[in-house]
């Protein structure tokens, strides 16, 4: 399947419209009449499609490799389900769906026996549907796919518009209930609105989502409140628990970490120095950063389990992460920064079986042993001397990987002729040539159209 922008887009809006049917028609067998599930108005359910086009980009190449697929498949679901959940939660304070009764569950965002629900359906979708659908897309004509996909374009960007306001003042109206004592009836404050667009929105979450009543809703923001209540009275302590800044703090950390531990690991087992560094400028391994950010956010109200759990799911994560950050790297700059596909039990080339141990791990002696004492000392830093040193970090690092990804384009084009010039072409040819380039990045490897 050619991964061009045009059929993901396709591929978008049919898995879109298929999960909003499949999951409103189970919700209508379920309560006994009709339900409508989407987040949005009209028939569209968005996670559904970007899970499909996800599936086709990262997954299309173990076709051949089931077991790899449906596991991939499975991963992916858990880390979108728990993406999803966790962003909704932060937006509206309250859970839109909660398995945290169950026995195999995650965060209460994840069921874990769905999971290889997914994994099947990963299979059906890459070996059969998506290779179908290609099929029958291609039978459009691209000017009227082009139209359509447009027109559905500008519709979901309504919808979604519309969709946002009507939160962003049930919420306005949730506010002002708390202040005036009036919180026990939203249905009242949306009365108020001319029962229009609020009073909708409020209505369709309700039938949609029995868990987030009007009621549920205000006691969340009461809670929330309480939580705030609760921040402002540590403003003096510096990246408190695993917030924001704490997690920004790790981030960099663990590029630095990351790549001086790989450096050194190169030079012992090869007798080399070379750069591990993800950037033009300075020693910062982007993949490790990452890693230890997202693997601290995920696990940190699971640090104080077994060896043994955090073991299993840093070496699964790991691996997964990792194989996800090669064919991003190919996808985006048509480059590979590592190859495994010389050492035995490689996946693709893009990870090594045994080396998946190694994230198990890490993810043991971080969680055990580094990260508590690398909090304690980060919340020591002064609040005002940690927050402008945290954002002039961010500030840096967002011009260093842009700056990268120019750098790397550049190259890219030099190598194969293919690519768009632009005015700062004398400018990236002078300052990053081909052998600063190929120094910086010693393993880089031009992918093949």
């Amino acid at each position: 399947m050619n991964l061009t922008g045009y059929g993901l887009l396709w591929l978008f809006f049919l898995y879109s419209f298929t999960g909003w049917v499949i999951g409103t028609a189970a919700a209508a067998i379920r309560e006994k009449k009709f339900v409508d599930v989407g987040f949005l108005y009209g028939p569209l359910c968005p996670a559904y499609g970007i899970t499909g086009v996800i599936y086709a980009l990262f997954l299309t190449e173990l076709k051949e490799q089931l077991f790899f697929l449906f596991l991939g498949g499975a991963i992916l679901s858990f880390l979108m389900t728990l993406l999803t959940g966790f962003v909704l939660e932060r937006i509206f304070h309250r859970k839109w769906w909660d398995y945290s009764r169950k026995r195999f569950q995650f965060g209460g965002y994840v069921n874990l026996p769905y999971e290889l629900l997914w994994g099947i359906l990963a299979v059906l979708c890459v070996c059969f549907v998506n290779p179908f659908l290609t099929r029958m897309i291609s039978l459009i004509p691209r000017p009227v796919g082009e139209t359509v996909l447009a027109v559905l374009g500008i519709l979901l960007l309504l919808d979604l518009a519309g969709t946002l306001t009507g939160i962003l003042k049930v919420r306005s109206r949730m506010k002002k209930s708390l202040l005036y004592g009036v919180s026990e009836n939203l249905q009242k404050t949306a009365d108020l609105l001319g029962e229009g667009l609020t009073g909708f929105v409020l209505r369709r979450m309700e039938r949609a989502y029995p868990r987030l009543s009007a009621r549920e809703l205000l006691e969340a923001r009461k809670e929330q409140e309480r939580k705030k209540k609760a921040a402002r009275e540590q403003t003096e302590v510096f990246a408190a628990g695993c917030s924001f800044y704490k997690l920004a703090v790790l981030f960099f950390l663990g590029a630095f970490l990351g790549d001086i531990t790989e450096t050194i690991f190169c030079l012992v087992t090869a007798g080399k120095l070379m750069s591990r560094s993800s950037v033009v400028y300075g020693p910062f391994s982007i993949v490790w950063g990452l890693g230890c950010m997202l693997l601290t956010a995920i696990l940190y109200q699971y640090r104080n389990r077994s060896d043994s759990f955090i073991f299993i799911f840093g070496t699964v994560m790991g691996g997964a992460y990792e194989y996800i950050c090669s064919v991003f790297t190919e996808i985006v700059f048509g480059t590979v920064f590592w190859d495994y596909s010389k050492i035995p039990f490689n996946l693709g080339g893009r990870i090594n079986l045994l080396y998946c141990f190694f994230w198990g791990i890490a993810a043991v002696v971080w969680m055990k042993g580094l990260y508590p004492r690398i909090s304690k000392w980060i919340e020591r830093i002064p609040r005002k001397i940690g927050t402008w040193l945290t954002w002039g970090l961010i500030v840096f690092m967002i011009f260093d990987v842009s700056l990268s990804g120019l750098a790397l384009n550049r190259y890219t084009v030099r190598q194969t002729g293919n690519g768009i010039h632009t005015p700062a072409d004398e400018f990236l040819d002078e300052h990053f040539p081909d052998e600063r380039i190929e120094r910086i990045y010693p393993n880089l490897i031009m992918v093949e159209e």
